[in-house]
């Protein structure tokens, strides 16, 4: 379990920026070399390679080099962890608003009796 909730903690912590969730966006139309991503972000390539090692480390994506060009391509696999997640907190939400429901149900009818 604590392995999972890590797991989670590195993929929430790479999309909680806007600038990663704009790489995963991207990268969900197909791979892109490291240099066309960084052409459409706002800052120099040190600072977005940060971003691409994040993204990388949290399995979020995975980069390949051929020659001088970085290859970077969407793990959609390990967006699953979010989806499961997600998931298990619908879930709970479900059966609480289910039971929030009921008892608000049963409270106006024994009012009205």
């Amino acid at each position: 379990m604590a392995k999972y909730l890590a797991e989670l903690d590195e993929v929430f912590l790479a999309l909680a920026d806007p600038t990663r969730r704009a790489v995963l966006h991207r990268l969900g139309h197909g791979p892109a070399s490291v240099s066309e991503l960084a052409r459409e972000a706002t800052m120099t390539l040190p600072s977005f390679m940060k971003h691409v090692r994040t993204l990388e480390s949290s399995g979020l994506i995975r980069t390949a080099k051929s020659s001088r060009v970085r290859t970077c391509e969407l793990n959609r696999e390990r967006l699953a962890v979010v989806e499961d997640w997600l998931a298990e907190q619908r879930r709970l939400w479900d059966e609480r608003t289910d039971r929030l429901d009921q008892f608000v149900t049963s409270s106006t009818e024994r009012n009205t009796t």
